[in-house]
C-alpha cells in the first residue's frame, strides 16, 4: 500500500494506527450490561417495524485510541427518545481505532473495525460486553462494515489498500478466518489518487447485491455474494465522474434510488439502482449548498418516510437538507444548517428517524437534532454531548 492512502485520511481529521487490538476485554467503567432484546419482533429486518424497548436506549460511539486525545474504546451511552439527551455509561476496552460500528441483525453482536496499518475487524457480545475475538482484514486501514442480512457474513471496506474482505459469523456472533479478498484493480486511479481507496461496502435493499463504493477509483462496484462459500464475484461498475471520489451511499427506502456523497469534488449525486442485474447509474453531479469553502461531503441518510435526505459537510461543519422527489428519483436542495461542532465525520438517524446524530471528530463532540416529520427541518436539542475524537454514532 502505497502512502498516500492514509495520508488523505490523515489530512481530512481520520488519523489511525498503532499496535493490534487485545482480544480481552478489562473492566467497563462498571457500566452495566445492556439489555438484550427478548422480543421476537427485535430480530427482523431493518424495513420492517420493530417494537423497541422504553425509557434509555443504547448508543454506542466509534473513536481513535491511538490518536493524541482520543478515546480508550468504544464509547457506552444511552439516549433519551424523546428528548434526544445522551447519558454517558462507560467506555468499552480492548477494541482499537473502533472508527465504524455495525450491528449483527438479531441485535447481539456489535463489530467494529480496527483501523490500523494491520486491519482488522472484531466482535463484541452485547449482553456481557466480551469480546469475541479480531479477524484480519488483509487490508490497511478498514474503515467500513456492515453485516449482510441473513446474518453469517460479515463484509469490511480496506480504505488504504483498496479492498473488500468478507469473514463468516457463527452462531455465537464470533468471527471466522477469512474467506474472500477483492482488491480494486480496475478502473485505474482517479485524477490525485495513486490508487484504490474503498470507502464502504453493504447490502443493496433487494437482498441481492453486494455495493462496494471506491474513493480512488471513482467506482461503485457490484457484487453477487456465494452465501454457502462466502466470496465475492463482481457483476457491474459504475463510474463518477473522475475526481468525484464517491465516499458514501445511501438507498431510498423505495430501494430503487440511492444517493452519493462525493468527497473530493464536494457534490452529491442521485443513483439508480436496477435489482436484476445489480448494476448502479451514476447521475449527474448536484450541490451541496456549502459555498466557495473547502468542504468534505461525509455521508447521506434518508429518513424511514423517504421525503428527506440529510448529507454531513465536513470543513464548512452543517448538514445540508434536501426535499426527495418523485419517489426518490430527485433531490432538492433546501438548505444547510450548522452542524453545532467540527467536522461531522458520520451522521446516524434513530431507529424510527426522529432523532440526527452527528459524530464531530475535531471538536469531539456528539449533537442530536429533532428531525420535523412534515418540514424535515433540524431541530437542535441541547448541548453537545462529549465524547473524544467522535468519529461513528450507533444508536439502537
Amino acid at each position: 500500500m502505497g502512502s498516500g492512502g492514509l495520508s488523505r485520511r490523515r489530512f481530512v481529521g481520520a488519523l489511525a494506527g498503532g499496535a493490534a487490538a487485545a482480544a480481552a476485554l478489562p473492566a467497563c467503567d462498571n457500566a452495566p450490561a445492556p439489555a438484550t432484546p427478548t422480543d421476537p419482533e427485535a430480530s427482523v429486518s431493518p424495513s420492517r417495524e420493530v417494537r423497541r424497548p422504553s425509557g434509555p436506549r443504547p448508543l454506542h460511539l466509534g473513536t481513535y485510541t491511538s490518536v493524541e486525545g482520543g478515546g480508550k474504546g468504544i464509547g457506552l451511552a444511552t439516549y433519551d427518545a424523546a428528548t434526544g439527551r445522551i447519558s454517558g455509561t462507560g467506555t468499552l476496552t480492548g477494541v482499537g481505532d473502533p472508527s465504524y460500528l455495525a450491528l449483527h441483525p438479531d441485535r447481539h453482536t456489535l463489530y467494529a473495525v480496527d483501523e490500523r496499518e494491520d486491519g482488522a475487524v472484531t466482535a463484541v457480545r452485547l449482553s456481557d460486553r466480551k469480546v469475541l475475538g479480531s479477524r484480519s482484514t488483509g487490508g490497511a486501514g478498514p474503515c467500513h462494515l456492515s453485516v449482510h442480512p441473513g446474518g453469517r457474513w460479515l463484509f469490511s471496506a480496506n480504505y488504504g489498500s483498496g479492498s473488500v474482505a468478507v469473514h463468516p459469523i457463527d452462531a455465537s456472533g464470533a468471527l471466522g478466518e477469512r474467506t474472500d479478498l477483492v482488491r480494486h484493480t480496475r478502473p485505474a486511479p482517479g485524477p490525485g489518487q495513486e490508487g484504490p481507496h474503498a470507502h464502504q461496502i453493504f447490502t443493496s435493499p433487494d437482498g441481492g447485491h453486494v455495493l462496494a463504493v471506491d474513493l480512488g477509483t471513482d467506482t461503485v462496484y457490484t457484487y453477487r455474494l456465494d452465501e454457502k462459500a462466502g466470496t465475492l464475484t463482481e457483476v457491474a461498475q459504475a463510474q463518477a465522474r473522475p475526481g468525484a471520489g464517491p465516499r458514501h451511499l445511501t438507498f431510498h427506502p423505495g430501494g430503487r434510488y440511492a444517493y452519493l456523497a462525493n468527497e473530493v469534488d464536494n457534490t452529491v449525486a442521485v443513483c439508480s439502482y436496477d435489482p436484476a442485474s445489480g448494476r448502479v447509474t451514476v447521475g449527474e453531479p448536484q450541490s451541496t449548498g456549502t459555498g466557495p469553502g473547502t468542504s468534505y461531503p461525509a455521508q447521506f441518510q434518508v429518513t424511514p418516510n423517504g421525503r428527506w435526505a440529510f448529507l454531513a459537510n465536513r470543513g464548512d461543519n452543517s448538514l445540508t437538507r434536501y426535499a426527495v422527489e418523485a419517489d426518490g428519483a430527485r433531490l432538492r436542495l433546501l438548505d444547510t444548517v450548522p452542524v453545532g461542532g467540527d467536522f461531522p465525520r458520520q451522521i446516524a438517524l434513530s431507529p424510527e428517524g426522529t432523532l440526527l446524530f452527528a459524530a464531530n471528530q475535531k471538536s469531539g463532540t456528539v449533537t442530536v437534532f429533532r428531525v420535523d416529520e412534515e418540514s424535515g427541518a433540524l431541530r437542535r436539542t441541547g448541548e453537545p454531548f462529549p465524547s473524544p475524537v467522535a468519529v461513528c454514532a450507533l444508536p439502537l
